[in-house]
């Protein structure tokens, strides 16, 4: 295949046919689809599964039957039992929001998203996606932005089924926000490789893009935007927090990796090299040496058994902040891992934080 799209999966391939099924994204980059290619014509591509939603597929051995996964922003994940021509044969799991489904009572507050683009500063188009309370005409509102940010593991931006407590979060009243930035997921290596030795740069521009935009719009208060991340989006908190002071009325740190000799070499190398040969690039991602500048609201959290992005990185930052005598909080989970953002404490803190320093600000 060619084209400015990019192959997640193959789901099978007929022999016989000549055929090769696959995931991709060719129509929209916030969408996958099921894709069938006849290799004597390759430029000859048929999408195979329904406009509007998220896919996935697997596919057996012989190439005729697929079992396909999607989901979209007012239908949680479906799945069903299709032929090699994406005919639907019979569902597995319809989830219809209907009467007894665990959804149900919530469907009256329901809010959909709403999707966007803005240009990062080099002119790489961005996606993004708001989701609004019910508004009054007039009425400012807070926001809460949340992020990943890493490279090549994460696309938040997509036509899919967000986890429900993104509309807690705006039952609360705020208006909820992510973007994409450049090295995201499912963009292409060169959207990517823009953070090759990079980590805490363009990442974080186009993060603060994305809070420009939301500063220009009428019904937001732009005194009052947090932001949240957890693992490299914990990272991409104190990053914003200590290159832009007062961008965020407060900021929660999740998780961070704050020095990065303290990660998995497999993945720290593969995006910063060899720290015996590009120091500068490590020192440039280090968070520790500015932490100093960090003086807007901040919430320090940390799972004391995580086991991938090690406790000695929370107890580092919090070192270097009590010796600039800069003052934060900070929750630990004793026995929890990495996980720990799917603990109800976790959110009830961190939605706490946010109305003290965001919604209630004053």
């Amino acid at each position: 295949t060619k084209g400015a799209w990019v192959v997640k999966d193959i789901a099978g391939v007929d022999e016989k046919a000549g055929k090769v099924y696959f995931v991709a994204n060719k129509d929209t980059p916030l969408e996958m689809q099921v894709y069938a290619l006849d290799l004597k014509r390759p430029d000859a591509v048929t999408r195979l599964t329904e406009a509007g939603y998220f896919h996935n597929a697997v596919m057996n051995r012989t190439a005729s039957r697929f079992i396909v996964t999607r989901s979209n922003a007012s239908q949680p994940t479906q799945s069903y039992l299709a032929d090699q021509n994406g005919n639907r044969l019979a569902w597995i799991e319809e989830n219809a929001l209907k009467p007894g489904h665990p959804y149900y009572p919530y469907l009256a507050s329901h809010r959909a998203p709403k999707y966007g683009t803005l240009k990062a500063k080099d002119g790489t188009t961005l996606h993004w996606e708001m989701i609004t309370p019910e508004m009054e005409p007039g009425k400012k509102y807070p926001v809460f932005v949340e992020y990943y940010g890493g490279p090549g593991t994460a696309q938040r931006v997509a036509h899919k089924w967000e986890n429900p407590l993104t509309q807690h979060i705006v039952d609360r009243g705020y208006i909820y926000f992510q973007i994409d930035n450049r090295g995201s997921n499912f963009r292409g290596k060169a959207f990517e490789d823009q953070l090759f030795q990079k980590l805490g740069t363009v990442e974080v521009e186009d993060q603060i893009a994305g809070i420009e935009y939301l500063k220009a719009q009428p019904f937001v208060d732009a005194d009052r935007i947090g932001g949240y991340g957890w693992s490299y989006g914990g990272f991409m908190t104190l990053k914003l927090l200590e290159k832009h002071p007062g961008v965020f009325a407060a900021g929660v740190s999740g998780a961070p990796v704050v020095k990065w000799g303290l990660y998995d070499t497999h993945y720290t190398e593969r995006y910063l090299g060899d720290p015996n040969k590009d120091p500068k690039a490590y020192a440039a991602a280090d968070t520790i040496a500015d932490a100093g500048r960090i003086s807007d609201p901040m919430l320090l959290m940390h799972g004391m058994s995580d086991d991938n992005v090690v406790l000695d990185n929370a107890t580092a930052l919090a070192a270097r902040l009590q010796a600039e005598n800069r003052p934060f909080e900070m929750m630990l989970y004793p026995g929890k891992a990495h996980s720990a953002p799917r603990d109800i404490h976790v959110w009830t803190t961190v939605l706490g934080f946010m109305d003290r320093n965001v919604k209630n600000k004053r």
